[in-house]
């Protein structure tokens, strides 16, 4: 069965500007697509020394062992869980300048040799997630085009847009809520971005 899963990056809850338009993607999706399973999963394993040491072991061609193969397993089953999917939203809010730090765990949990991704000496990476697609909508409170450098930089959606290219999800459609809070002036920017998660949910 096809299935969408919704990885949020906000902790805001109820005031996440994020959240908010992702709801609204959410309700008009499931409208338009009721055969579709939503998902939401907020579990994620530590990706420490015994993970790492994991990883290292299969580059090299050798198996885990011991607590490596323990943490092994459970970002095995993170990642399995995110493969299971066809269609993903992700709402991903700016933190300084980037993307925040339990969205970065995440990427780093999934992205393993061999599930998300396969590696040859000579011709390089190749994502292993081909065949789904993805929906993005970011938000910032202070940077946005144009506003120059003393309003920050975007190292936002670059880094998540090559991500997702990286894993080999090519098909992405993004939706951008980054108004001037300093003017005060956000609600039609709000309205405008509420109308393209709508349409987006539409024919996602």
């Amino acid at each position: 069965m096809s299935s969408l899963l919704h990885i949020s990056a906000s902790p805001r809850g109820a005031r996440s500007e994020s959240l908010a338009l992702g709801d609204a993607f959410l309700s008009t999706f499931h409208d338009a697509h009721p055969a579709v399973d939503i998902l939401r999963d907020g579990s994620l394993p530590p990706f420490g020394p015994e993970a790492t040491e994991a990883k290292m072991a299969v580059f090299a061609g050798a198996d885990p062992t011991g607590a490596a193969a323990a943490a092994w397993r459970a970002a095995r089953a993170a990642f399995e869980r995110f493969a299971a999917a066809d269609r993903y939203l992700f709402t991903v809010p700016m933190w300084n300048a980037g993307v925040p730090y339990i969205l970065k765990q995440f990427i780093d949990v999934v992205s393993q040799p061999g599930m998300a991704f396969g590696f040859d000496p000579e011709g390089g990476y190749t994502g292993l997630l081909t065949g789904r697609k993805a929906a993005v909508i970011y938000t910032s409170a202070v940077y946005g085009p144009g506003r120059g450098p003393a309003f920050g930089a975007d190292f936002q959606a670059p880094f998540f847009a090559d991500w997702l290219r990286w894993a080999g999800i090519a098909d992405i459609a993004e939706v951008f809520f980054r108004p001037n809070l300093a003017t005060m002036d956000a609600d039609a920017g709000r309205e405008l971005a509420r109308a393209q998660a709508v349409e987006l949910a539409k024919r996602f």
